[in-house]
């Protein structure tokens, strides 16, 4: 049988979203996990980005969440570099940027399995070429691929036969690697005197943060390991989780709690008080320590990065890492060095090698959350401020976010599409009558969803998720509680439209 991918999405519904392909893990088959990644190595071989080992073979790092989706999805991906006459390195269940890191290290693609913050009945795939991950333009290639399909690949329902491993014995290179490059960036005694806790769940790097932390000098609490997935998302923190990291630092006298999502890609971080940052606070916070001149962030980023002045320049893109990375990579062009982006979730992306603390830290143009989580800490030890304090000292703009879950994406689409049909001036008048609580539009900004500042600089962004069938939204004022009631009052009016 052959098919192209493109025709593999609209009969599977896995599909390229905001960073991979993604899908719910009933739809993601061995069948369609494999032509995945036969699509993806037929483009790399097309355009000549694969590289050549010492032994002449081919090779492809391969690595995974703790999802329990996970494995059989490695499985099915080790099957088709081995089937396209590819070595596979299993690099075993390690953080994304862990990974991303071993790919450009060693001049090599990579590949991993995971769904990053969404929920346990969904995962995906994320493909980085030689150059980092994959674009936009990359997956308009890649879907243009033609994949055969052997009969007697799969059974009828598109599985293996439950016995076939294709993985190999894990090599923890990758590992090490990741690991050593953030002991070498700080002092060996950074973290010394410092009480942190460490929020495990079930994110893959859940005993790497506590060993980095504690080859650091930190006392180290581990809190909250959990067997089953928990979907934790940096911008949208559960009541829940909220709830606990008060408790945490009430009952251990903590200094911090830090966490990451699933994959470790988004780094979550409380102050002494129990408060989770947010992930445009942190991000900024750490491009800051590294003296980062040209930054590149998402429309939804809080706007205290303009305000801060702590930077050359500052751009603005669409949301979503391949985004920032092709901004990021028209500044690396133009022969500007200090270059790097995060997001409102916190993932920090490094574009080229900076020096720091007498190290040369090599670039890492993929969202990364231990080092956020680590510069953080590290620019409270030298300023000798808490991190209460330390959010403090920067203007004074709160962001808050949510979501409306199981929203379909049409829906979302045709809201969106109402608000913004008409000209600028229909469109103010269109949104005033909407959100009369709101008063007069002073801007509007499209370039990704619909991002509304009012007169009071109040701001409103309405999104659709390009993950999950969610309806977001981004708010931004000059109080944490005003924030967070402009957000929960514009998703109640957007449920009654």
């Amino acid at each position: 049988m052959k098919t192209t991918i493109e025709k593999l999405m609209q009969s599977s519904q896995v599909k390229f979203g905001t960073s991979g392909a993604r899908g719910l893990v009933s739809d993601m088959t061995d069948q369609v996990c494999y032509a995945y990644t036969m699509g993806f190595i037929q483009y790399l071989k097309q355009t000549q980005q694969l590289s050549i080992d010492s032994s002449q073979n081919t090779v492809i790092a391969l690595a995974g969440d703790l999802r329990k989706s996970t494995p059989g999805i490695l499985n099915a991906c080790a099957r088709a570099i081995s089937d396209s006459g590819c070595q596979v390195v299993n690099t075993g269940l390690i953080a994304t940027p862990a990974v991303a890191l071993y790919g450009l290290a060693h001049h090599c693609p990579a590949i991993m399995v995971t769904g990053s913050h969404i929920p346990d009945d969904r995962n995906g795939i994320k493909f980085y070429k030689l150059s980092g991950e994959i674009l936009k333009e990359d997956e308009l290639a890649i879907k243009e691929q033609e994949i055969s399909l052997s009969d007697e690949l799969c059974d009828q329902q598109g599985h293996f036969n439950e016995a076939d491993n294709f993985l190999p014995t894990v090599d923890s290179t990758a590992l090490d690697e990741y690991q050593q490059r953030y002991l070498d960036l700080f002092p060996a005694d950074a973290f010394s005197g410092k009480k942190i806790g460490v929020y495990q769940h079930s994110g893959v790097a859940r005993e790497l943060i506590p060993d980095i932390l504690k080859k650091l000098g930190a006392q180290v609490i581990n809190l909250g390991f959990s067997e089953q997935f928990i979907p934790v998302d940096t911008e949208a923190v559960r009541e829940e989780d909220i709830k606990l990291a008060r408790q945490w630092v009430t009952e251990y006298k903590l200094d911090a709690i830090v966490s990451t999502d699933g994959d470790a890609d988004r780094p979550l971080i409380s102050d002494e008080k129990g408060q989770w940052l947010r992930g445009d606070i942190v991000g900024m916070i750490c491009a800051q320590y590294l003296q980062i001149d040209h930054v590149v962030t998402p429309v939804s980023s809080n706007t205290c990065v303009e305000k801060s002045q702590s930077f050359v320049d500052v751009k603005r893109t669409r949301i979503g890492s391949p985004f920032v990375i092709e901004a990021m990579n028209h500044y690396i062009e133009d022969h500007y060095a200090a270059v790097a982006g995060y997001e409102a979730n916190g993932g920090f992306l490094l574009a080229a090698p900076i020096r720091k603390n007498n190290c040369t830290l090599s670039a890492l143009p993929t969202r990364d959350a231990i080092i956020v989580l680590l510069t953080l800490l590290h620019r409270s030890v030298e300023k000798n401020v808490s991190l209460s304090q330390l959010s403090g000292q920067l203007p004074q703009r709160y962001t808050y976010s949510d979501r409306i879950k199981d929203f379909a994406t049409e829906r979302s689409q045709q809201l969106i599409s109402r608000l913004t049909k008409g000209t600028e001036a229909d469109n103010k008048q269109i949104i005033e009558k909407d959100f009369p609580q709101f008063g007069h539009v002073q801007s509007i900004n499209t370039l990704d969803g619909l991002r509304v500042t009012f007169d009071n600089e109040d701001i409103i962004h309405f999104r659709p998720s390009g993950n999950a069938p969610e309806f977001r939204c981004y708010s931004e004022s000059d109080s944490v509680e005003k924030a967070q009631i402009i957000n929960q009052t514009a998703l109640q009016q957007i449920l009654l439209s």
